[in-house]
C-alpha cells in the first residue's frame, strides 16, 4: 500500500476480495488505516475481447459456456452464466481479471487498444488468446505476435516451461499442453504445437498464447462432454483458476 504523487491511496488485494481502506483526519493531519474484509467472491464472469480488426467472434458462445459448465462441476467458484463481451478500447476492460481474445485474421489494435491491452496486462490482468488458424505461420499469428512486441518488447513472447505452475493449477499435465483434435486430425499448419507461448509480468504470466485452437476443441454443447471418454475441458479450468490466483 502506497501513497502516489497525488496522494490518492494505491492498494494491492487479491482479486477475489475486496478491501475497504478508512481515512481518519484527527487533529487536521492525515492518517489512514487499512481494513481488508474478506467477502464472498463476485461470480466469475468470462469476458470476450472484441477488436476493431478481424474476427474476434470467431469462436461460438458455446465454447465459454462449456468453460464455465466445468467450473462449476470441478470447483467452488461462483460463475456468471453468460459470457460478456467487452470492447478492447473500452475503460470497462479493467474491471475483470480474465479476457478472452481469438479469432482467424489480421490483429492490428488500434492505439486505445494497445494502450489498454498493455495497460491491463501489467496492472495484473490474464489474456487467453487462441489462434483458430491453428498456424504459427498463419496471418492471426504473424501479427499478433507483432502486436506483443509492439506492446510488450521484442522478446517477452516466449515459450513456456512443461513445468510452469498452470500445467498443475488443478488438473495435472505433465507433458505440458494437451493436444487438440485439430492437430491430430491435420489442420492449419498440421503439426502438433507441443508448448504454449506467453508474457510475464514481474514472474507471472499475464498472456497466454496458443496456437492449437482450444476455442474450437471445446466449442461444443456441454452436455455432449458425457460422451468423451475424457473431458477436454480440463485444462481451460486451470487456465480460469491461473487466471484468478
Amino acid at each position: 500500500m502506497a501513497l502516489s504523487q497525488r496522494g490518492a491511496l494505491k492498494i494491492s488485494f487479491p482479486r477475489n476480495y475486496k478491501a475497504l481502506s478508512r481515512f481518519i483526519y484527527p487533529f487536521g493531519a492525515l492518517f489512514w488505516a487499512d481494513f481488508t474484509l474478506l467477502m464472498p467472491a463476485a461470480p466469475f464472469t468470462f469476458v470476450r475481447l472484441s477488436y476493431h480488426s478481424g474476427d474476434w467472434d470467431a469462436v461460438d458462445e458455446r465454447m465459454p459456456a462449456n468453460l464455465l459448465h466445468s467450473l462449476v462441476q470441478y470447483t467452488t467458484v461462483p460463475v456468471n452464466p453468460k459470457e460478456k463481451v467487452v470492447a478492447l478500447d473500452s475503460p470497462e476492460l479493467f474491471s475483470y481479471p480474465f479476457c478472452y481474445l481469438s479469432g482467424h485474421r489480421l490483429v492490428q489494435f488500434s492505439t486505445q487498444e494497445k494502450k489498454n491491452f498493455t495497460q491491463y496486462v501489467r496492472n495484473g490482468g490474464f489474456v487467453f488468446v487462441d489462434d483458430c488458424n491453428h498456424d504459427i505461420d498463419g496471418l492471426f499469428a504473424r501479427s499478433f505476435e507483432e502486436q506483443m512486441r509492439a506492446c510488450f518488447g521484442a522478446t517477452a513472447l516466449k515459450k513456456i516451461p512443461k513445468t510452469h505452475p498452470i500445467y498443475s493449477q488443478f488438473f495435472k499435465f505433465k507433458d505440458g499442453p494437451p493436444n487438440t483434435g485439430f492437430e491430430l486430425n491435420g489442420w492449419g499448419d498440421d503439426l502438433v504445437h507441443d508448448y504454449l507461448k506467453g508474457v510475464e509480468i514481474n514472474g507471472r504470466l499475464g498472456v497466454l498464447y496458443s496456437n492449437k485452437d482450444y476455442g474450437c476443441e471445446w466449442d461444443y454443447d456441454f452436455r455432449n462432454k458425457r460422451f468423451l471418454a475424457e473431458d477436454n475441458t480440463k485444462f481451460g479450468v486451470n487456465i480460469l483458476l491461473y487466471a484468478l490466483s
